[in-house]
């Protein structure tokens, strides 16, 4: 996500994962976002003010009384200042004090008075973290504040123990702050996104699958969510994380795939088919690993699988929304508006896998998105981008039929 004009003040507490603000704070940096840092004072004993000032290129604050550069009361003006305001590493002392009202320094004086979203990356022991008075504290800032918390993670910890209570990852820390300043234009919408391959049997050790890696359709969940939906994301075999905040079911088979979608469809609001599910699979798959042959020929018969995006367009609701994709090889433009009608979709999403820089195994892409009014060719662009892109038309379809409702 491009942060190009948004604020975010950091807050930075005193722990021994306060070295990871630096890196965070990079990471908002490269993605165009001004950086503002607190620092507690205790979190200048494990940081510098002055790193956090050369990685951002803003001043840091630490003294709440210190002179101003500028006549406004400092913190009231970070506070209106700030898109989003994020704490990383957050200690247990922070969050008692900001539960209980306490402002005594310039990091709980400055989040009490914002109006922006507020993030809180939590790190402390495990026992710590675990006590009902830390999780009392924590849901008081959930009801009060709406805190959206990143839950830490259960490893190694500074002291030794191994539990909850290590800083979360990076990538989830900014998935966190990149879905707090996401416009909430799904917010209430039930979204289901496929992504993925197939794998059909062979025998017990070979399948038939594709070169899908499922990263357009991982994209479009974690955008999705991101925009405020509730993402249901089936996914085929793949090698990737499952997006913050999203739940995952993994199938297997094209017919796995199939049984998932007539279960959960019905309940959702969009329906975006991204996968690629295998067309064929073997008709009689082998019960145990099949040998070679002394150079002989091995023949498979295969059967065609279920239809997946026809079942789906035939049981559809007419206020649902649903998007197909076509990867296409050639002809895209005859294919992608046959498969328009024939899997009865609102939008089609066709590529030309032949393209360098399209399709399998690529962070980029380059579709072209068809309705019934027409097509809207789109350049390359990174998966993600395609993703707000396909979901912007989403939200146009679902306000027109909803508008049509009336």
């Amino acid at each position: 996500m491009d942060l190009s004009g948004k604020h975010v003040v950091l807050g930075i507490t005193g722990g021994i994962a306060a070295y990871r603000a630096a890196d965070i704070a990079r990471a908002l940096t490269k993605r165009g976002a001004r950086v503002h840092c607190i620092l507690t004072k205790n979190a200048t004993h494990f940081i510098t003010r002055q790193t956090m000032e050369t990685l951002t290129g803003c001043p840091a604050v630490v003294d709440m009384f210190e002179r101003p550069a500028t006549m406004e009361v400092e913190h009231i003006a970070l506070a209106k200042q700030a898109d989003v305001f994020l704490v990383a590493p957050a200690s247990a002392n922070f969050l008692g004090k900001v539960a209980a009202g306490v402002a005594d320094d310039m990091l709980t004086t400055t989040i009490m008075a914002t109006r922006a979203p507020i993030v809180i990356a939590p790190a402390m022991n495990t026992n710590m973290y675990e006590s009902p008075v830390t999780q009392r504290n924590l849901r008081t800032l959930r009801e009060l504040l709406h805190v959206n918390f990143v839950e830490p993670a259960v490893g190694l910890l500074a002291c030794n123990d191994v539990g909850k209570g290590h800083i979360a990852s990076n990538e989830e820390i900014l998935s966190a702050v990149e879905r707090a300043l996401a416009p909430k234009d799904l917010s209430g919408c039930r979204v289901l996104v496929t992504a993925g391959p197939t794998r059909e049997k062979i025998d017990p050790v070979r399948y038939i699958t594709n070169r899908s890696s499922g990263r357009m359709g991982y994209a479009l969940a974690e955008a999705a969510a991101q925009r405020g939906a509730q993402v249901t994301l089936v996914s085929g075999p793949v090698a990737l994380d499952c997006p913050y905040g999203v739940e995952r079911v993994f199938v297997e088979s094209t017919q796995d795939l199939f049984d998932a979608m007539a279960r959960l469809c019905p309940a959702q609001d969009v329906i975006v088919q991204a996968a690629a599910p295998a067309d064929y699979r073997p008709a009689q798959p082998a019960a145990h690993k099949i040998k070679k042959q002394d150079g002989a020929a091995l023949e498979l018969l295969l059967t065609e699988n279920p239809d997946v995006a026809a079942m789906v367009g035939e049981r559809r609701r007419p206020d649902q929304v649903l998007v197909a994709f076509a990867a296409e090889t050639d002809d895209l433009r005859a294919n992608a508006h046959r498969k328009l009608t024939k899997k009865h979709a609102d939008l089609l999403v066709g590529n030309d896998v032949t393209k360098p820089g399209a399709g399998f195994d690529v962070e980029t892409n380059i579709v072209t998105l068809f309705d019934g009014e027409g097509e809207e060719p789109l350049p390359m662009l990174p998966k993600r981008e395609v993703a707000e892109r396909i979901l912007d038309r989403c939200v146009r379809l679902l306000k027109q039929k909803r508008a049509a409702e009336t």
